[in-house]
């Protein structure tokens, strides 16, 4: 018998640097204290989740850049991960529809993106909302549903929020 349980991970890049005010802002780089957060918070998932069946990530530098070291410590080969650009500028309504076209052999999606809309994404689903998705946090959303584009606040089982500060 088949699991209706999906799982979706929302993850927003790593701290980011502001030091290069001639390039665009797509193309900002992770700060050490980003790739240092991002490190500690794919090993935390690590120790806590089944790897995801397929990554989509926003086209900013940041994001990709934390997708990679996720994708990398939590073994995810590069076919399973996409670069999709409306997450860069997208609006939580215009990702959750992302979301529902994700693939039915899909059961574990994690994006990989910005705020404000990941933190309104978020808040579409969990209980007690946030105020903030900082840095390198994740919002893990577990959901009883047959498929992608029937995810709800009323068939999500279960959710947990987890951010670098969490880890001190």
């Amino acid at each position: 018998m088949e699991s209706n349980l999906l799982e979706l991970h929302i993850v927003r890049h790593g701290k980011s640097s502001w030091d290069y005010p001639h390039i665009a802002d797509i193309d900002r780089p992770l700060t050490e204290r980003g790739i240092e957060n991002a490190h500690q918070m794919a090993q935390r998932f690590l120790a806590n989740y089944h790897t995801p069946d397929l990554i989509i990530t926003s086209s900013a530098a940041r994001a990709v850049h934390t997708c990679l070291i996720f994708a990398r410590i939590l073994h995810v080969p590069f076919e399973q991960i996409t670069i999709n650009d409306l997450i860069y500028n997208g609006t939580d309504d215009e990702i959750l529809g992302m979301i529902h076209s994700t693939p039915p052999g899909v059961k574990r999606l994690m994006i990989f993106g910005h705020n404000p809309a990941f933190t309104d994404l978020a808040n579409r689903f969990l209980q007690h909302k946030i105020d903030n998705l900082p840095t390198a946090g994740i919002v893990s959303l577990h959901f009883n549903a047959p498929d992608w584009l029937e995810i709800n606040r009323g068939n999500m089982v279960s959710e947990f929020f987890d951010f670098p500060k969490r880890l001190t």
